[in-house]
């Protein structure tokens, strides 16, 4: 029975992962610290989880974070970057701040000083977490769920270098009482060629009858070449 259980195992990947070394890069790089891979990898999750609550509003993409023996630097990506920075870079003071303090409050490691770039993303229709957090906010603003969807997919569509897109949103879609998962899919999403420039990104929309799950895929083409994504 066991051996069976395995055999009908899921052998999904996130798509990511699946193409790091092939048209992805890590997003955590360090350089010349082997030796504390423990406590580098505890402080970059921590940092991630809290930026992505801090944030939370923001139309973040992703947080990349580069380490070297005497330096330490955090890149946010966001397509607002003055809701990041604010009035005179005060923001974005305040947040490096805040960051610290969370480095000495759960006694991470520190190697030097801490550089913190915001960085704007351009078509923000065409990054997954963007869109996965947009369709979030017209959840929780009690829009219909079918009319959100099909309106992000249309909008993700309308950039030239989007060949495709998929969304998912599960849970207790509408108020029902049962919860069950819809699906919109448009154009190509070819998930098992590596090459294939698939974003993807998970996020939740919090509503007084519970949470609802969001995932989307966008697909943007093949790449060749490294150097191209």
């Amino acid at each position: 029975m066991a051996h069976g259980r395995l055999n009908n195992m899921t052998h999904k990947v996130h798509p990511y992962s699946h193409r790091l070394g092939l048209i992805r890069d890590w997003r955590s790089r360090w350089f010349g610290v082997r030796d504390k891979y423990r406590s580098f990898l505890r402080a970059d999750v921590l940092i991630r989880q809290f930026l992505k609550k801090r944030l939370r509003g923001f139309y973040i993409n992703a947080i990349e974070i580069e380490r070297g023996q005497n330096s330490w630097r955090i890149i946010v990506k966001t397509s607002r970057p003055g809701m990041v920075i604010g009035r005179s870079g005060e923001g974005s003071i305040k947040l490096k701040q805040e960051i610290v303090k969370l480095a000495q409050r759960q006694n991470l490691v520190l190697p030097g000083e801490l550089h913190l770039d915001i960085e704007e993303v351009r078509q923000p229709e065409a990054h997954a977490a963007i869109v996965a957090y947009m369709i979030a906010e017209g959840l929780e603003k009690r829009l219909h769920f079918r009319r959100i969807m099909k309106q992000m997919a249309d909008k993700v569509m309308a950039n030239k270098e989007v060949q495709g897109v998929r969304i998912d949103i599960s849970g207790r879609l509408g108020g029902a009482e049962i919860g069950r998962r819809e699906t919109l899919k448009i154009g190509r999403l070819p998930l098992q060629t590596l090459r294939a420039d698939v974003d993807f990104a998970r996020e939740e929309a919090y509503l007084s009858y519970g949470v609802i799950g969001i995932k989307v895929w966008i697909y943007k083409g093949e790449v060749f070449d490294r150097a191209q994504n």
